[in-house]
């Protein structure tokens, strides 16, 4: 494909997603409709399309429509390129814009606009994050980087370093997280890498890393993942030596953890919502609570237009619910850790701050809060410990 055909066919799927759909299956039907479409032409598109949604209002305003061609429009104005090359009409680019298509320079375009948040997002980032708001939305408009957790029961970093080396994959070492490597070249060649496929290392946040770390584990400690999803989480507490049960509401998100587990050299005991009674309580409990996904909107970037007032508020009553279950399972004396990848108050602090309020068994440890940046995703983590005396 031409350069001005990846554009036309991020034009296409941009106005797809625009119309409702959601991005991953658009990029999908686009793949398996385009057979002519090799590898490089995909990764390219694909990178074109996130890189509109993270931008998605700041680009139209550059590009002086809210389309998918005024987006690329934009897109190419942003990065200084040749419009003239790019949409010309030629072979498969699309046609050259029109004077109707001029944009405004962004320095004129409102506040929620450069910041590529609804207007009413804007809001709630300013009164929640202060003089942090515009930081962490200039960073949502940006590719994340890509992080690997190492399995420091089977591995080191500089070992796993080596290897990823030696297959051309460059890496650094976090340092502050003593389980981290960011990936900064050929990261499209993880999944193939020796390392990967062995079990040493997984694709992890560097954020998700360091919360799991910042939770007071102990070997042999049985610990409760009670939204384990993936089992991203429930991998990293038990290469710390937890004994680890992994639980989600859905069993089907952990079909993948057998699998994982066994490549990591682990064991993970899996029950369903009916299992869940009948065993002990336990020594600690991680909530990683269902939530907007705010601080890894530059992941998925969709979800930060799809977001409405009245959804987020029924994701906070659901968090409420989430935090009070997990908290059953808490033995006297154990820990509850609440998590979200949210950097919004109303589901981090508020829901904490509800709970231990109809809780007074539980008291609050501590928090961190992890905002979205070069050293990894938005998170929140809240430390609560159970009563001695609590039934």
């Amino acid at each position: 494909m031409t350069p001005g055909a990846r554009i036309a066919a991020a034009i296409a799927i941009l106005d797809d997603i625009l119309d409702g759909r959601a991005a991953e299956a658009a990029l999908t039907g686009w793949a398996r409709a385009g057979r002519y479409a090799g590898s490089g032409d995909r990764a390219a598109v694909r990178d074109h399309v996130f890189t509109a949604l993270r931008q998605q209002r700041s680009l139209g305003w550059l590009g002086g429509a809210q389309t998918g061609r005024g987006l690329m429009l934009g897109l190419v104005r942003s990065n200084g390129g040749d419009l003239g090359a790019l949409f010309n009409g030629q072979g498969h680019a699309p046609p050259s814009p029109t004077e109707a298509e001029a944009g405004a320079p962004l320095e004129l375009a409102p506040e929620p606009v450069q910041a590529d948040l609804p207007d009413w997002l804007w809001s709630r980032f300013q009164s929640d994050l202060g003089a942090d708001a515009r930081p962490v939305a200039d960073a949502l408009r940006h590719r994340a980087p890509v992080w690997l957790r190492v399995n420091l029961a089977r591995s080191n970093r500089a070992a796993v370093q080596l290897s990823l080396a030696s297959e051309g994959i460059e890496t650094i070492l976090s340092q502050n997280i003593r389980t981290a490597l960011q990936v900064v070249a050929k990261e499209r060649m993880i999944s193939r890498a020796i390392v990967y496929l062995s079990g040493l290392v997984e694709l992890q946040d560097a954020a998700s890393q360091a919360a799991v770390l910042a939770l007071p584990v102990v070997a042999g400690q049985r610990v409760l993942d009670y939204c384990a999803g993936g089992g991203g989480k429930a991998l990293a507490l038990a290469a710390l030596g937890a004994a680890v049960t992994a639980h989600d509401v859905d069993p089907g998100r952990m079909v993948d953890l057998p699998v994982r587990a066994g490549r990591a050299g682990v064991q993970i005991d899996q029950v369903t919502t009916s299992q869940l009674p009948s065993r002990a309580s336990f020594d600690g409990v991680l909530a990683d609570a269902p939530c907007s996904g705010s601080g890894t909107w530059r992941r998925a970037p969709d979800a930060k237009w799809r977001l409405t007032p009245q959804r987020l508020a029924e994701l906070c009553a659901l968090q409420g619910q989430v935090l009070a279950q997990a908290s059953a399972h808490v033995r006297p004396g154990g820990w509850l850790a609440y998590a979200t990848c949210s950097v919004l108050t109303d589901e981090n602090a508020a829901v904490v701050g509800k709970f231990t309020r109809h809780h007074p068994d539980f008291l609050l440890e501590k928090q961190h809060v992890w905002r979205p940046g070069d050293d990894g995703d938005g998170f929140f983590l809240a430390l609560l410990r159970r009563n001695q005396t609590a039934d």
